[in-house]
């Protein structure tokens, strides 16, 4: 078995740097260097102030602390890092298609692509590539004929070794990881490689929870895995929906389904609608994969993961629409949370994008506060969709770093994502500077009830009538 000494990543995002770091101080001896073709996220990386970091994780910053600059470099000098390496992994991006074939569901692999024929084109000895990035079945293949016919005589083996992180608790998901999944294949090289790849996790984690399986089990679990996750959030949401035209709470019944040892506990939370860089992205995958392969019946099953996904999110907006009279033109709304969820930097799918966006085209002003997601990157989002002009959007929406003075005048304030400082807010204080009457939004569940009630707001929490 080859010893790894000398570790590059191609892609220094939320999987690449990540992991990377984690891997830098569980294995000091390997040298492990970073490599993005973005200038700027190469300088964010190295930067002095860490609190800088293009990606906020609880614990990452600390780890970087540590390593960089011993056996943990950012880099931009791509190929000399891939001539170095023994191992190299991808972790670029793959979203989903705009264009063309599959566009809307199919992955678009033209970074994955590149990447493949940049090693092609530098390596001059064998070399182990992993794929990290999440895939569609059978992208190994791709990569593996590309490297093959080079004519340079290099022999490489293809891995695939998806993540399962959850971002916000990233860095414990890496250090305590469930389980590591190293597909390759059934040769000896390839049992070769992927005793190497096992090697580096073993300094961590014990053997038992490394699985070892072929390429194509293990990029078709990881889009199985988030499209099983996404169908849970998805199902409860729907019970969320019957729960408010009822009596019923959908915490009480969460609780109760979720002591069924069969079921268990967790994403049993309902809420505004699940967001982040994967769910959807594969979901959609794995629908353009059945679709491909002529199972249409498994292709709209899973689909409508997605469109329930959706509808919780319009709901939610109509919502706010229907109780604020059926006109919020030129009304106050305060957005508190734009990331997907808690301890992330990350807006990718993010639910509160597309009820801005509904608000929005009710000509709504909105201000938006978010304690770690940049102004930059709000109006980015909300750009992308195309719905409105930047200068609109820019006229209708703003963003704020005091969110207690922001609810001046107020007509209402929804909560979209689950901040922890949301809750310990002075709610007596803005309830008194709100019109009234005043109205919360709870697309979280993050407050209580009676005490909002207390106060005198109009408090709408999902899941509840």
């Amino acid at each position: 078995m080859k010893k790894i000494t000398k570790i590059c990543c191609i892609g220094a995002g939320y999987v690449g740097g990540p992991t990377m770091s984690v891997i830098a101080k569980q294995c000091p001896e390997i040298k492990v260097t970073v490599v993005d073709i973005n200038k700027n996220r190469i300088d964010q990386w190295n930067t002095d102030n860490l609190d800088e970091l293009p990606i906020y994780e609880p614990g990452l910053k600390e780890i970087v602390d540590e390593r960089r600059g011993k056996n943990l470099f950012f880099s931009t000098e791509v190929d000399k890092a891939i001539d170095e390496a023994d191992m190299i992994f991808i972790s670029v991006n793959t979203p989903t298609k705009t264009y063309g074939k599959g566009k809307g569901q199919a992955a678009d692999l033209k970074f994955i692509e590149l990447c493949a024929r940049n090693i092609a084109k530098v390596a001059k000895d064998d070399k182990i590539v992993v794929e990290k990035s999440t895939l569609p079945v059978r992208t190994a293949q791709a990569i593996q004929n590309i490297l093959d016919n080079t004519g340079n005589s290099v022999k490489f083996e293809i891995l695939s070794n998806p993540e399962f992180l959850a971002e916000g608790t990233a860095i414990d998901d890496l250090l305590n990881a469930d389980r590591v999944l190293i597909g390759g294949n059934d040769t000896p090289s390839g049992q070769a490689a992927k005793d190497a790849l096992s090697a580096v996790y073993e300094h961590w984690l014990p053997k038992e929870r490394i699985l070892q399986t072929n390429v194509w089990s293990s990029e078709l679990s990881k889009l199985v895995a988030n499209a099983f996750l996404a169908q849970r959030v998805s199902s409860i949401n729907t019970i969320s929906a019957l729960c408010e035209k009822t009596d019923a709470n959908i915490q009480e019944i969460s609780r109760a389904i979720g002591f069924d040892s069969r079921i268990g506990p967790k994403f049993l939370n309902a809420s505004v609608g699940f967001g982040g860089s994967c769910f959807q992205k594969d979901i959609l995958n794995l629908v353009y994969i059945a679709r491909s392969y002529g199972l249409n019946e498994v292709a709209d099953y899973w689909e409508q993961v997605i469109i329930a996904n959706d509808y919780q999110k319009s709901r939610f907006a109509e919502n706010i629409i229907s109780t604020l009279y059926n006109t919020i033109s030129g009304k106050k709304i305060i957005i508190y949370g734009w990331a997907f969820k808690k301890d992330t930097n990350d807006t990718r799918e993010s639910a509160a994008i597309a009820v801005a966006d509904a608000l929005l085209e009710e000509q709504a002003e909105i201000i938006v506060c978010d304690p770690k997601v940049s102004e930059e990157r709000i109006y980015a989002d909300l750009d992308y969709l195309n719905t409105r002009s930047p200068e609109e959007n820019r006229r209708l929406l703003k963003i704020t770093n005091d969110p207690i003075e922001a609810t001046q005048n107020a007509h209402a304030i929804a909560i979209l994502t689950e901040w922890d400082e949301f809750k310990s807010y002075d709610w007596k204080t803005i309830y008194n500077q709100m019109l009234k009457p005043a109205f919360v939004f709870d697309g979280r569940r993050l407050l209580d009830n009676d005490t909002m009630e207390s106060i005198g707001f109009n408090y709408y929490k999902i899941g509840q009538s």
